[in-house]
């Protein structure tokens, strides 16, 4: 039997690539002789790195940047064998780095993602695939700009101080200095939400509240980078006020778009072109995906949805491994998957769950395919 192992990671527990591990020894402890080939997937969040160079190889390079609040600390990037370079911004510039009385989207930056970026092409990559997932800001991308050579002036040619509360004073953005690398690289961007800068569903009024902005620092956000977009406007004759995605990572997909010329694009479908997952899906006799809590929301462009898409496309049947299924996790019978599994075996705590997760993928594995091989 040919396997594809094809998970996300399980969020604050496993990443992809030991979520995929589980499951085949699961499967070996039934099927010793199934033939297992393993991808695993991510969206461009925690772990998409991680899950490119497990995929394809590579290194990791570490290096110090500055984190939301401009305090240095160590990051990560990956460089690919044809190297590109993969990048979370979250390594530098995500919300794990600050406390939650530290949250503060007036001044969180994305200056370390520039610093990423900055030291992969000044190592020679020319293409840069960079995850945006997980941010703590909301500065449009100025921060990441800032790093690249930008500088944003106020009405009297002072650069704007950092951070999303400040986006207001711009009255000029000098693109002068900016480093000449730039305009040969090409850079993808890995962004599951299609989230316009602005409005009811931007960039502000959707994830400010979890980086920390009350409703009155909602609104003042929100008409900040709509100053933002018309500042862009203005100086670089861009558009990016409707633009789907431009308000992913509070803002910092419309700024990668405006700044670097990049290109959005589903996180997924990146990772499937990459990988070669499509081809592997066709290859396979069964496959797994799996994520760390499954529900009605999963259809909506999550990554075991992405897999359950392929896999319906070549008819190949589907089993879905996840920590908890939430309300509406039904619904996802009609989108490809063929069963779903939920990994607890009896009551416990979710600090237990976690704490047991290897032996609890391991075992609700074993027992599927035990089910399996005695029907097979």
């Amino acid at each position: 039997m040919k396997v594809l192992i094809a998970p996300e990671s399980f969020k604050d527990c496993l990443e992809a690539v030991d979520v995929a591990r589980y499951l085949g020894e699961g499967i070996h402890r039934v099927m010793p002789d199934a033939e297992l080939t393993s991808i695993p997937v991510a969206d461009g969040g925690e772990g998409f790195v991680q899950t490119m160079l497990s995929a394809m190889g590579g290194n990791k390079i570490r290096l110090k940047v500055f984190d939301p609040l401009m305090r240095e600390v160590e990051a990560f990037y990956g460089i690919l064998p044809d190297g590109t370079a993969v990048i979370e911004m979250a390594a530098a510039s995500g919300i794990e780095h600050l406390s939650r009385k530290e949250r503060n989207p007036l001044i969180t930056t994305t200056f370390g993602t520039g610093q990423l970026m900055q030291n992969a092409m000044e190592r020679g990559c020319r293409k840069l695939i960079i995850g945006i997932g997980g941010s703590a800001t909301n500065d449009g991308g100025v921060g990441m700009a800032t790093a690249l050579g930008y500088r944003f002036l106020d009405k009297n040619g002072r650069e704007v101080s950092q951070g999303g509360g400040s986006l207001n004073e711009i009255a000029e953005i000098d693109f002068s200095k900016i480093d000449p690398l730039v305009g040969d690289t090409a850079i993808w961007v890995a962004c599951d939400v299609n989230n316009p800068l602005t409005g009811s569903r931007g960039a502000s009024a959707v994830y400010g509240p979890q980086k920390g902005a009350t409703p009155e620092l909602v609104e003042r956000l929100d008409a900040n980078l709509a100053h933002f977009a018309s500042a862009i406007r203005k100086y670089l004759n861009i558009d990016v006020l409707e633009l789907p995605g431009g308000g992913a990572a509070g803002g910092l997909g419309a700024g990668l778009v405006a700044f670097t010329g990049g290109r959005l694009q589903a996180g997924f479908d990146i990772v499937k072109e990459q990988t070669g997952l499509e081809e592997a899906v066709k290859a396979a006799d069964i496959i797994l995906t799996g994520e760390g809590k499954m529900d009605g929301q999963t259809k909506q462009g999550k990554t075991p949805w992405g897999v359950a898409r392929l896999a319906r496309k070549y008819n190949k049947p589907l089993i879905a491994f996840a920590g908890f299924l939430g309300e509406g996790y039904r619904e996802l019978y009609d989108e490809g998957f063929t069963s779903i599994f939920a990994l607890p075996n009896g009551p416990a705590s979710l600090d237990s769950c976690i704490a047991n997760a290897p032996e609890l993928l391991a075992d609700t594995a074993e027992q599927v395919f035990r089910l399996l091989n005695a029907n097979s």
